[in-house]
């Protein structure tokens, strides 16, 4: 079981954390830079966090070099995913 979601990225934001749901995506903001894929890193770690999965069970498929991704989370569903929506303080 996976499930994918569109993310909105901001780096080099002041703390790593999800903040809130735009138009569909989630928003999540990470202090590390876009240059060396570390962005992508920490969204992963944050995504996992946040849902108290491995931060290797959390990839991106689309979007690498983008502010606007898609992510596949395994061992998700959506119901998993709406919760994560839900819990970022949105609905």
């Amino acid at each position: 079981m996976s499930a994918e979601l569109r993310v909105r990225v901001t780096p080099r934001a002041r703390r790593d954390e999800i903040a809130g749901e735009r138009g569909g995506a989630l928003l999540v903001r990470v202090t590390a830079p876009p240059e060396g894929g570390r962005a992508n890193k920490a969204v992963c770690r944050v995504i996992a966090r946040a849902m108290r999965i491995a931060p290797t069970r959390v990839t991106i498929l689309r979007g690498g070099a983008s502010r606007e991704k898609l992510v596949r989370v395994e061992g998700a569903g959506a119901a998993d995913l709406e919760q994560l929506f839900r819990a970022s303080g949105s609905s």
